[in-house]
């Protein structure tokens, strides 16, 4: 029974650690900016061991537009742990999307309105990828991602920290 209590406890510590060692990502970074209407204003970052940090500005989590939303403090910040799940979806559309291989920026200025977003992803070789997207429509894959840091916002349990 010890050898086998031993030989579980020995496994157990091997999935532990190579769990570990398969992260690619040290960093995820979501940044989305402002737009001249109610687009959401926020930042999320996010660690390995699934920590997220969302500072969010404005239009969060209101559901409708207010023009004086801007004189009101910031959101605030806020803390949570990603489901399990959830991170491995969020790694997958981002293996998906060949990030390294990415263009630096998409889209035109010549529209002034839409919202830029910023996707900043540093990656356990200690190298790093910055794509700005002015209107959000950069690829299918980068909307599809953008989408689901919109959705992380309201599916997980986020406790104020600040």
């Amino acid at each position: 029974m010890k050898y086998l209590l031993s030989l579980f406890s020995i496994i157990f510590l091997f999935s532990c650690s190579s769990q570990k060692m398969t992260a690619k990502y040290s960093t995820i970074e979501y940044e989305a900016g402002a737009c001249f209407g109610s687009c959401p204003i926020f930042k999320m970052t996010i660690t390995p061991d699934r920590i997220a940090i969302l500072e969010a500005e404005h239009f969060n989590f209101s559901k409708e537009f207010s023009k004086g939303e801007f004189d009101k403090p910031r959101e605030g910040t806020f803390k949570t742990t990603i489901k399990e799940g959830d991170y491995k979806k969020l790694t997958a559309l981002l293996d998906d999307l060949n990030v390294k291989n990415l263009n630096e920026k998409y889209g035109t200025r010549n529209i002034t309105d839409l919202p830029t977003s910023y996707l900043r992803i540093k990656f356990d070789d200690g190298s790093s990828k910055n794509i700005e997207d002015y209107g959000k429509r950069g690829t299918e894959k980068l909307s599809k991602l953008y989408k689901f840091f919109e959705d992380l916002k309201h599916n997980q349990q986020w406790e104020k920290a600040q």
